[in-house]
């Protein structure tokens, strides 16, 4: 497993340095903005909104500055569903590295857990 840890501690000092202190806002607050992005990830699954990684990856080679690769990416991946599912993710490890959880731990110990529960946790879905 990558260092999950070190990844949230680098999104909550990155969004520190610009403004966003998750570690001294409201717990709840955060965890709905998550919620807001599941939101719009599932509007752009239900409008076929997805990330054109092929061309982005094609457009690479021209790219010549930081302002070429900002315009592709606005084209090409942003508010896309994969988009969206990465703002969520980096939502809640911002809070995580805010907060100092061992995300890394607690999912190695889920999943671990997870192993022990039967079909479905013994319910319909």
């Amino acid at each position: 497993m990558t260092d999950l840890n070190k990844l949230s501690q680098q999104i909550y000092e990155g969004n520190k340095q610009r403004g966003f202190d998750v570690a001294k806002e409201n717990v709840g607050q955060t965890l709905m903005l998550v919620v807001s992005e599941l939101a719009e990830a599932l509007e752009a699954d239900r409008k076929n909104k997805h990330a054109k990684m092929d061309a982005f990856e094609f457009r690479a080679e021209d790219r010549k500055c930081l302002e070429d690769f900002k315009c592709d990416f606005e084209e090409l991946i942003k508010d896309s569903f994969e988009d969206e599912i990465a703002d969520a993710i980096i939502r809640l490890f911002d809070l995580c590295g805010g907060l100092n959880i061992d995300i890394e731990r607690h999912i190695k110990l889920k999943l671990e857990y997870n192993e022990t529960r039967e079909y479905k946790h013994g319910k319909l879905y």
